[in-house]
């Protein structure tokens, strides 16, 4: 196994491209940790977090649908989960870089 952070750091910042393209913050994430998680050392923890945060993510987004009926809940929650969508990758990124372990807040484990 070889040690490759910027391929990590690359994962983790591969989930933003929900906010340039509308989509494939689940997909891309989750192909680069497919393909390399045999081959590049720690990729696959980096990878089951960032898989597991995109799962809970689309779950809180589908929870936020209805609360929009209920006084406007669900504009809210969506403000906050793009916050939190848009911040915790690039912290997380950072992390990586200096070979820290990400910790994504409101991650369900679906994976472990």
């Amino acid at each position: 196994m070889r040690e490759d952070r910027q391929l990590i750091v690359i994962t983790h910042l591969s989930q933003l491209l929900c906010f340039i393209t509308g989509f494939g913050s689940l997909i891309v994430p989750l192909i680069i940790w497919i393909t390399q998680k045999e081959k590049v050392f720690q990729m696959d923890a980096h990878g089951k977090n960032i898989v597991n945060f995109q799962i809970s993510m689309i779950i809180y987004a589908l929870l936020c649908i209805p609360l929009i009926l209920a006084f406007g809940l669900g504009i809210l929650g969506f403000i906050i989960l793009g916050i939190i969508s848009l911040v915790f990758p690039i912290i997380n990124a950072i992390k990586a870089n200096n070979g820290e372990t990400p910790t994504y807040p409101l991650s369900l484990s679906f994976i472990s």
